[in-house]
């Protein structure tokens, strides 16, 4: 399923590259995508728990193991990080608490990964010398209504402002900012998955007007490698992806189960944003994605990226209700065929 973004032209040969929640879908998609069309020094997993650490062991080959390293840490834990960033190239980061319920529920472990996760990320990679930092965001981060999406911000912010600190090192941080994966742990198709398979009278729908911008694994890896190619540092990615309908999604998947609309859930919106009206006031249009630039000059540029990509129009919206994309019942019933769904 990889091809929507490309084939990527990022040179990752000898390079060592670390993924923070390495262990969870996307670290695993990419980690496969890395070993198998790249020729990387090394490839770092650092996650917390030590269960999925020796599952991923055993999912690779022994000749696949001489170049990935487990390293069990915290994205908390600053120390932690130093000691595992020395001799890194890339660092992707992708841990987070994202479980929006669950972050309402409990403000300050959300805000201790999510926030203080990100400046010591920040504050590792320069220490270590790394050269690029991506990090993965959400369209949950624009304009949010619940905790989640607000720490996210914060870390948005963070990573972006970092460019001021890194002069000295060369370190150079960026964003990525995409709508939710398809099938990714925790999503809402192994949610349905599950009640199909025990029998469910009707699957539950917040609400019946409910839109969401979807990607797959596959698409998200090689959007994200795509802009550790095209980085500068301090730029915010986000790519031109379809809207989805979720009951369109739930038709797909029961087209005989009825839908109960249950209302929605606290901190929940009818339709994500990935890019707003004032942010389109410095946001640059491409084939494939749009680019939101720093509202400051890092690296003594030379031009910006305005002068070499088109400005979106005035009053330009991303949001997935306004959509141009749109996945069909028949799109999602040929994708969900092909899908590798986590539990």
């Amino acid at each position: 399923m990889f091809g929507r973004f490309g084939k990527n032209k990022v040179d990752l040969s000898d390079k060592s590259i670390l993924i923070t929640g390495g262990t969870g879908s996307f670290g695993k998609t990419m980690l496969r995508y890395l070993l198998d069309n790249h020729n990387p020094k090394r490839v770092i997993i650092l996650a917390r728990g030590e269960y999925q650490h020796y599952l991923l062991q055993q999912s690779l080959r022994p000749d696949e193991l001489d170049r990935v390293r487990f390293f069990i840490g915290d994205v908390r834990d600053l120390d932690r990080l130093v000691m595992a960033f020395r001799g890194v190239d890339v660092v992707i980061h992708a841990a987070a608490q994202k479980q929006v319920p669950l972050a309402e529920y409990n403000p300050f472990e959300c805000v201790r990964t999510n926030i203080i996760g990100a400046e010591n990320i920040v504050q590792a990679a320069i220490r270590a010398g790394v050269k690029r930092v991506i990090a993965l965001s959400t369209d949950k981060a624009v304009n949010p209504i619940n905790l989640y999406g607000a720490t996210k911000l914060a870390s948005d912010k963070i990573f972006v402002a970092a460019n001021s600190l890194g002069a000295g090192t060369g370190t150079r941080f960026s964003v990525v900012r995409y709508g939710n994966v398809l099938g990714s742990r925790g999503s809402v198709i192994p949610f349905f998955e599950k009640l199909i398979k025990e029998g469910a009278a009707a699957l539950p729908i917040t609400d019946k007007r409910m839109t969401r911008f979807w990607i797959t694994l596959d698409d998200a890896v090689l959007f994200t490698l795509s802009c550790l190619e095209k980085m500068d540092g301090g730029e915010i990615f986000v790519p031109k992806i379809p809207s989805m309908r979720l009951t369109d999604l739930a038709v797909a998947m029961a087209p005989d189960l009825p839908l109960d609309y249950v209302g929605i859930r606290p901190g929940e919106k009818l339709h994500e944003i990935m890019i707003t009206e004032d942010n389109a006031r410095h946001t640059v249009e491409l084939d494939d994605r749009y680019i939101i630039e720093p509202e400051w000059s890092f690296w003594g540029k030379k031009e910006d990226l305005h002068d070499r990509y088109p400005l979106v129009a005035e009053g330009f919206e991303y949001s997935s209700g306004e959509n141009s994309q749109w996945l069909s019942v028949e799109d999602l019933q040929d994708i969900l065929e092909r899908l590798t769904i986590e539990n």
